[in-house]
């Protein structure tokens, strides 16, 4: 792999203009056909073989429209006082929006509001029944939008206020983009800018990435072509991609520098670079890829789905950066260090010095600083003993977005419970006598506020009911009612009967959802972390290297966790993040979490001990490879991580609290792990562990690919084969 690296970083700088012709030539037919034949985003809640799914196939199964998806109106008088009950002006004036909003494409019904008025009169909703989501698309939201600004804007926008949500926003809203996704971009480049000394040096990586960027995510439709990509995938994607795509260009420009100053061509500078960082990126990005890509584990299409499209991104970044990032280089030639704005040779020696200081006082007190710092991240972790998996609701949004308004009316008008109805679907077909014992049973249960007359179908021999819970739909009393309901309540009213019956809606699909997340999470854990070990032994032909990554990796995403329960459950520093209440914590965010968080880590795993590796085959003195591989990378990793760190944390800036759980997440298991991981438990365990480091037993390399190989003589900086073992 090693001299197909170098020849391949090696073609792309003697040939920049064909290699980056090649690569434009590819983006303008990708993004050409996806925006011609690619397939829109949707967002699906299909949970295969929970209950809440099963719900859904047989109310689908039979026609009813209660499969669909809907959409909540909710109104309420603007004048002080008046009332839908006492004020006949406003009812009409509901009654008049109600019709328009009727004839919208593929609006199936449109209740009566006169049919659905709180007690105290002042709110009263407008029920839209859509088909199912396979049959919409983003337009109909679209369409249902301008309607609603339209009656905001005119007549009835004077009499009433206007409000609305429901499944038709939950599946095709886009996710807030504002200005924190170019405040990271630009902390990046800052960072850059310091790292480098240089303009140009600082302006590749940054190109490398906002290239392979618009490349991957404007795949992302003609993917959709083989699974169903969520709306929100691409702005995960972009999160993961500008922190891979930035870190990789800079481990490999800072690559290209250092052999451009030993006296490189510039041709055989980027190609050793890519043959020595590059091919740390490719074992890198590999395991980012066998990470997210074990979210199939889950069992969760729309999460498998949405690994594959982060995945198609990771792909493009590792892809570019070993031949695009090549050919930048050889057009920017011996200019890389021009536009300087200061002098770096001094500073640079000056910080190698410091961390080589560090790394020596660390590996002194390798047993202390061991355990000080383990004891100090199983505290931060600790809090994820209470960690709570959901699905925050239109609650959580912020006050400025219809749905969060539309929620608050319905909530002070009709009870929290309104804004996350249960449908129970109950197959007749063999028992058409139980719709009423079921509807009595369910309303007695103390969980639930009130139960809707039945909506039977003879013909297609099913039938539906309508429940409200008593509590909101994130409360975890919720959960508990539809678990009372379909392991107490349904089973005792259908007793003996051969009819069926299945509790679904939204509210009840979220905690299958939840549920299944749960079951599966450990298997997934395990798997990712068996997985990049093999990869890992694979590369540097050690048993204890990759069992030691894989446990303080582990440690390093649980402190990640616990500081979410601490903000997100508990509340600490919410308002610093601009996160109104509380939530729990979102059901598929740690399995996305871990996948991402653990391939990243090995990124700069990866990096450092490929620095160590190199040093300890040429001297075979641990403690002095590890010293002087720290040395070495510890200024390269901590301005990664902080790049890494500033992008994740401009989406924290975002309304969509998912988005911010998602972002803080990650800005802080990079940060955890460029710091306390990276350059204190590191090097502390591989000081203790001594030439033990590198043991692996000879039948066993001789097993693994690459065979065995007697330890080479070499000088530092030459690169290391796969296959070679000290």
């Amino acid at each position: 792999m090693t001299r197909a690296l170098d020849s391949l970083g090696r073609f792309a700088a003697l040939r920049p203009l064909v290699t980056i012709a090649g690569w434009l030539a590819l983006s303008i037919i990708v993004i050409g056909a996806a925006s011609t034949f690619g397939r829109q985003f949707e967002d699906s809640l299909t949970v295969p073989g929970a209950d809440s799914q099963r719900a859904v196939e047989l109310l689908d199964g039979a026609g009813a429209a209660q499969a669909g998806l809907t959409a909540q109106v909710v109104l309420t008088p603007t004048a002080a006082g008046a009332t839908f009950t006492r004020t006949p002006a406003a009812m009409a004036t509901a009654r008049k929006l109600r019709d328009r909003l009727a004839t919208l494409p593929n609006v199936i019904d449109a209740t009566d509001p006169a049919g659905a008025v709180s007690p105290d009169g002042r709110v009263a909703r407008v029920s839209l029944q859509y088909p199912v989501m396979e049959q919409l698309d983003a337009a109909d939201l679209e369409g249902l939008r301008s309607a609603l600004a339209a009656a905001r804007d005119g007549e009835i926008g004077r009499t009433l206020q206007v409000e609305a949500g429901g499944d038709l926003f939950f599946a095709f809203s886009e996710p807030e983009s504002g200005v924190g996704e170019l405040a990271g971009i630009a902390a990046a480049a800052i960072i850059l800018l310091v790292a480098f000394g240089s303009l140009i040096a600082m302006g590749l990586p940054i190109v490398l990435a906002l290239f392979g960027l618009a490349l991957g995510v404007g795949a992302m439709p003609l993917v959709g072509h083989l699974v169903e990509i969520p709306s929100w995938a691409p702005m995960m994607a972009s999160m993961v991609g500008l922190g891979v795509g930035i870190d990789y260009a800079l481990l490999l420009v800072t690559r290209h520098r250092e052999n451009l100053a030993s006296g490189m061509s510039v041709a055989a500078a980027a190609g050793h670079a890519v043959a020595t960082a590059g091919r740390s990126v490719v074992f890198a990005g590999g395991t980012v890829l066998v990470s997210i890509l074990g979210l199939s584990v889950a069992g969760i299409p729309f999460l498998t789905a949405a690994g594959i499209a982060i995945a198609v991104v990771v792909l493009v970044m590792v892809s570019a950066s070993v031949t695009l990032l090549p050919a930048l280089l050889g057009l920017a030639g011996h200019r890389i260090n021009r536009l300087s704005v200061r002098r770096r040779g001094p500073a640079a020696v000056a910080a190698s010095g410091r961390w080589e200081r560090w790394a020596t006082h660390v590996t002194r007190h390798a047993r202390p600083y061991l355990i000080g710092a383990t004891v100090f991240l199983l505290a931060i972790a600790a809090p994820v003993l209470a960690l709570r998996l959901g699905v925050p609701d239109d609650g959580t949004l912020p006050e400025s977005r219809t749905e969060r308004r539309a929620y608050d009316l319905v909530a002070a008008g009709f009870g929290p419970g309104a804004n996350g109805p249960l449908v129970v679907a109950v197959d007749i077909a063999r028992d058409g006598g139980v719709v009423e014992p079921i509807r009595r049973a369910i309303a007695a249960d103390p969980g639930i506020a009130s139960v809707a007359a039945a909506s039977v179908d003879p013909d297609a021999g099913v039938a539906s009911i309508i429940v409200i819970p008593t509590g909101s739909p994130q409360d975890q009393a919720t959960q508990a009612t539809v678990d009372r309901l379909r392991g107490e309540v349904l089973p005792a009213a259908l007793g003996r009967s051969r009819a069926t019956a299945h509790v679904g809606g939204q509210t009840a699909a979220f905690g299958d959802m939840s549920g299944r997340v749960e079951e599966r999470l450990p298997v997934f854990i395990a798997a990712v972390v068996v997985l990049s070990m093999l990869l890992l032994m694979f590369v540097f032909r050690s048993i204890l290297v990759p069992l030691k990554a894989a446990l303080l990796n582990l440690l390093g995403v649980g402190a990640a966790y616990g500081v979410l329960v601490m903000v997100f459950q508990w509340g600490w520093g919410a308002s610093l993040i601009g996160l109104e209440s509380t939530v729990p914590i979102v059901s598929f965010i740690p399995m996305f979490m871990f996948a991402i968080v653990f391939g990243l880590s090995m990124d700069y795993e990866v990096f450092l001990l490929s620095r160590i590796r190199e040093y300890y085959l040429a001297s075979a003195d641990n403690d002095a490879a590890v010293v002087r591989g720290l040395a070495s990378t510890a200024r390269v990793i901590t301005s990664a991580a902080l790049i890494m760190v500033s992008v994740f944390l401009g989406f924290v800036a975002g309304n969509d609290p998912t988005t911010k759980m998602f972002g803080l997440g990650l800005a802080t298991a990079i940060f955890v792990d460029a710091t306390i991981i990276r350059l204190i438990l590191v090097p502390a365990a591989m000081a203790l562990m001594g030439d033990a480091n590198w043991w692996l037993p000879r039948w066993l390399d001789r097993t693994l690919p690459g065979g065995h190989h007697p330890r080479p003589t070499r000088e530092i900086g030459d690169p290391v084969g796969a296959g070679e073992t000290p």
